[in-house]
Formats: structure tokens, C-alpha cells, sequence
């Protein structure tokens, strides 16, 4: 049998472990949700374009799978963009099937048409149109170039006289390359001789050692040879976050950088472990002095100079690791207990033991979700505060758009994870604004059966802009806005709403939500200006 052009590019996405796509259908993509769907890929309406990407990286957080986002043409693929630029900017790989209009119309036919792959091109790794006889080495392309390091978007735009051509034979799907390792020499050679020597070493790890699936090499590492870890934000969990030698999770917080950036600088050997600095903040832009010794195991090269590195391996993670570690070995680091005395200080400045406001909230849910909650956290104060508040003990146990820092990503980012993982509890922490972004998508969680217990931090403003627009002595501007009663909107939506104003509703409105079988929006009052001092 001859297979479509659209089957080809279904079976391909099929093979590559994708059992879910999102997005909304148009007349120029029917033929391809149908071939997705006969390919055994389940399509799923959303709301809008922008959530059904990140329905379909929170998905791709369990299974390992390129996220599939379904646009049709014009405004389809345009509400697509952001999502597309954050799996560009946060390493997600994802493919995205649109159609446009057929060669000879396109130049002639105007409406809903322009460039699809130009629109794309600054924010995707590759975008193609496909051709007569092109599908199977573009389809194989596509899901090679998403999954590569570093991981992200790629586009397929399949004109739609095309989608029902056949497409000339299937090709076999490609092999993943095998793990490299740094090559004996004289490079290696004295990276282990820094090691050997290093009374003061540090490890700093991202997305890459997450990406590469690194978590338990880093962890031997750390253990091994007691070197305390900081990671990036996307890195949480690399090491669980109990362990004495995590110091958890940097890149936005001024309050957790005048903590940590010192004793990167006191450090005699800073080891980068799949650290992609995207993530980071202005402040760690050359964050160690400049004859610091510093090895670097990346996936890709080192050329955005955002820090520089006196050794630099492009390898696998894991693989870098175990051969900078094995032949050396262990012995005492950091007598002076220096580490310890930060990891306490950071805990100290998150204010646990707050009896209400945004780290009380963060402490409370803590201490009454399960150990393997996964929970995503989406834009502003509250997820900076999140983010260095909140203990990890796996990878990707804390999900959010830290590297394009997107507004709208929470809600989506956890009903994917939890269509994936229905047993597993995942709770959404969203500011207000933020939820009202993207409202209607309750609606396809009440549709999916999706059962989340959504919070959020009520303050009526968008906090993180006040607070710094009161840094820059500027007045008051277009950061307030009214209240919503946002129990009643999810009881219209098909859900359940509670407001919570302290510690022991918080934790009665978390119990009753797990059990349900719809979502559950937890409005908590914080109140104006609750983030002060906390950042």
C-alpha cells in the first residue's frame, strides 16, 4: 500500500513515541489530524494554540516524546508563536504540523496566507515545507533535529494538495546516536587533576543534565566526591533537594544570588554539568573570577559567552561525568562547613514559618502534598519564590518556562502532565493574572476529566513588575486590577473553586481536591505588596 503524505509524517511522530497532539483543527489540517489518529495519536482540542503547546511539553515531561502542536493556517499558527519560542528558549523538543495553501494558489490567493516557515524560522531549530516526494526524509529530519541536543521546535508546514499525494516509501527511523564521552588526553587528564587537588569544588547543573537523562550520574558525583550542587531552575531535583549537598535552585532570585554567587567565588573548581545558561539572570553573566578553574561538560559548544570555561567538553552528561570521576579518588572538600552555612541561609530567606502569605502558602503545600508531587509554576514573584522555596527529590519535579519566562504556561503544563500520568498527583501554583490569561482552558480540563488542584496567589496585581517599577521610583502603572471570584468562574466551567485566606483552609482545600475527579481552582488571598523583601 502506498502511504499519504500525511501518513508518512503520522507513523514517523508514531515511532518517535508520541501518543497525544494538541491544538485546534482548521480546514487545512484535517487531513493530518486524521492520519495522526489512525497513526494511534489521539488529537486533543484546546482553547488555544499557545496552551496546547505547553499541554503537549507537559506530556513530553513523562514520556520523553516530542510535544505534537497542531495549528491550521494564518492565526493558527500565529497563536502559536509564543509557545513555539519558549520550546526554542527552554529546550523542549516539539514538533508542529501546519498546512498552508498550495504552491500555484499561493501566488495568487491572499486570504489567511503568509510565510509560515519565515514567521517561524528566528525561534524554531528548522522549519519545512514539504514538497513532492519530500515527507519521509522531512518527517525523519523533523524528529531528529526536535531531539538532538540541544532539544526544540520544528516545523512542518504541509501544503494541503500535498497531504493526500503519496509519498514515495516510508524510511526506516533514523538510529539515536550512541552517548559520547570526553576523549582521553591531555584535557582530560588535567580536569582530573583539578578534581584530584580541589579543596573548594562546586557543581553547577541545567537543563542539558536533565535533557540527558544525567540525574543519578550527577547525584554519584556530588556524593562521591562531596561537591555541593546548585542547579538552574529547569535542573531541580537532579539531586534530591533534602540531601545535604543540594543548595537548590538558581537564576532569578537577587536574594538567593547574594548567597550563592560568593561562594562560586570562593570555589577552586566549578564543574558545569550540562549547564545552559539561558536560564539566568544579568547577575550571572561571568559569575566566577577569571583564573577560575572550570570544567565544562555540554552538549553542545560553549558560544554564547555568557561564561567561559578554562576546559570544555562537548560530550554526554552522564558519560563526562563518570569519566572525570572514576580514576580520582575521594577525599575531604570545604572543612570550613562554608556550604552548609548558605543552604541554611537560603531556607532561612524564603521564611517558612510564616503564618500566611506567599512562602507560608509555598511551605504549607509542601508539607501537605504527597513526596512525588510534580507541580508547574508559571510566571512572576510567586514562581521566583517557588522556585528556591520548593524541594525537589526527582527531576522534573518542578515544571515551568524559566528561560523565556512566559505568562499563561501553569495550567496547560500540568493537565498534559497529568493526561500522562493520570495516578500521579500534579498541582498548578498560577498568579491571578496569569490564570485569567488562559481561563477557558478549565474548560478542557473539565472536558479531559483532568483532576488538578490549580492554586493561586490572589493579589490583584502583577507583582513582580510592581516591585520593580517601585525600585525604579516610577509611579504606579498599569499593574493593578480588579478581583475575580475565581471559585464561581470554576464552578462555571464544570469545576470546583474554594478561597483560602490561611494555613489550615489551605491544607483542608489540597486534601479534598486530590480526591476529586475535576480540577479544583484554590483562590488564596496574599494580599498587595506580599512579596517584599523576598526576592
Amino acid at each position: 500500500m502506498t502511504l499519504s503524505t500525511a501518513d508518512v509524517i503520522a507513523r514517523r511522530l508514531y515511532a518517535a513515541g508520541c501518543r497525544y497532539a494538541f491544538g485546534i483543527p482548521g480546514g487545512e489540517v484535517l487531513v493530518l489530524i486524521e492520519a495522526l489518529e489512525r497513526a494511534g495519536i489521539r488529537m486533543v482540542l484546546t482553547k488555544h494554540e499557545n496552551c496546547a503547546g505547553f499541554m503537549g511539553e507537559g506530556v513530553h515531561h513523562k514520556d520523553g516524546a516530542p510535544a505534537i502542536l497542531v495549528a491550521t493556517i494564518g492565526p493558527g499558527l500565529a497563536n502559536a508563536v509564543n509557545v513555539i519560542a519558549n520550546a526554542h528558549q527552554d529546550r523542549v523538543p516539539m514538533v508542529v504540523l501546519t498546512g498552508c495553501v498550495s504552491a500555484p494558489h499561493s501566488h495568487t490567493y491572499t486570504h489567511q496566507v503568509f510565510n509560515h516557515v519565515a514567521l517561524v524560522e528566528p525561534v524554531t531549530k528548522a522549519a519545512f515545507r514539504v514538497e513532492l516526494g519530500t515527507a519521509p526524509a522531512i518527517a525523519d529530519k523533523a524528529v531528529a533535529i526536535a531531539t538532538d541536543p540541544q532539544p526544540g521546535p520544528v516545523l512542518i508546514d504541509v501544503p494541503v494538495d500535498m497531504q493526500n499525494q503519496p509519498a514515495g516509501g516510508e524510511r526506516p527511523p533514523r538510529s539515536r546516536p550512541s552517548p559520547v564521552a570526553p576523549a582521553p588526553g591531555p584535557d582530560l587528564d588535567t580536569a582530573r587533576k583539578w578534581l584530584r587537588f580541589a579543596e573548594r569544588p562546586l557543581v553547577i547543573a541545567g537543563v542539558d543534565a536533565v535533557n540527558g537523562d544525567a540525574g543519578s550520574a550527577v547525584a554519584d558525583f556530588c556524593r562521591t566526591h562531596r561537591v555541593p550542587l546548585i542547579t538552574t531552575y529547569k535542573a531541580k531535583g537532579l539531586l534530591p533537594e533534602d540531601d545535604p549537598l543540594a543548595l537548590g535552585g538558581a537564576g532569578l532570585s537577587p536574594r538567593a544570588d547574594t548567597h550563592l554567587l560568593p561562594l562560586i567565588k570562593k570555589s577552586d573548581l566549578i564543574v558545569l554539568a550540562g549547564y545552559d545558561p539561558i536560564e539566568m539572570r544579568v547577575g550571572w553573566q561571568d559569575p566566577w573570577l577569571p583564573d577560575a578553574r572550570v570544567i565544562e561538560l555540554t552538549s553542545v559548544a560553549n558560544t554564547h559567552f555568557m561564561h567561559n570555561a578554562g576546559l570544555s567538553f562537548v560530550c554526554d552528561i552522564a558519560s563526562g561525568l563518570a569519566m572525570l570521576r572514576d580514576p580520582v579518588e575521594p577525599h575531604a572538600t570545604w572543612t570550613d562547613g562554608e556550604p552548609a552555612e548558605v543552604r541554611s541561609a537560603l531556607k532561612s530567606a524564603c521564611d517558612p514559618s510564616e503564618p500566611w502569605g506567599p512562602a507560608g502558602l509555598a511551605n504549607e503545600c509542601r508539607k501537605a502534598l504527597p513526596r512525588d508531587t510534580i507541580i508547574t509554576a508559571d510566571s512572576g514573584a510567586h514562581r521566583i519564590l517557588l522556585s528556591q522555596a520548593w524541594e525537589c527529590y526527582e527531576p522534573r519535579g518542578l515544571l515551568q518556562s524559566s528561560a523565556l519566562c512566559t505568562m499563561g504556561c501553569a495550567v496547560p503544563l500540568a493537565m498534559g502532565r497529568k493526561l500522562a500520568e493520570p495516578e500521579r498527583p500534579v498541582v498548578a501554583f498560577v498568579g491571578d493574572a496569569g490564570l485569567e490569561m488562559f481561563l477557558g482552558e478549565l474548560a478542557t480540563a473539565r472536558d479531559l476529566k483532568i483532576a488538578i488542584p490549580i492554586v493561586v496567589f490572589v493579589d490583584e496585581s502583577l507583582a513582580l513588575i510592581e516591585v520593580k517599577q517601585r525600585g525604579m521610583q516610577l509611579p504606579n502603572a498599569a499593574v493593578d486590577f480588579g478581583a475575580t471570584d475565581f471559585p464561581v468562574v470554576a464552578r462555571a466551567l464544570g469545576g470546583h473553586g474554594i478561597w483560602c485566606d490561611n494555613r489550615t483552609e489551605l491544607r483542608g482545600a489540597l486534601s479534598a481536591a486530590l480526591q476529586r475527579d475535576t480540577f479544583t481552582v484554590i483562590a488564596a488571598r496574599i494580599g498587595r505588596r506580599a512579596y517584599d523583601g523576598r526576592l
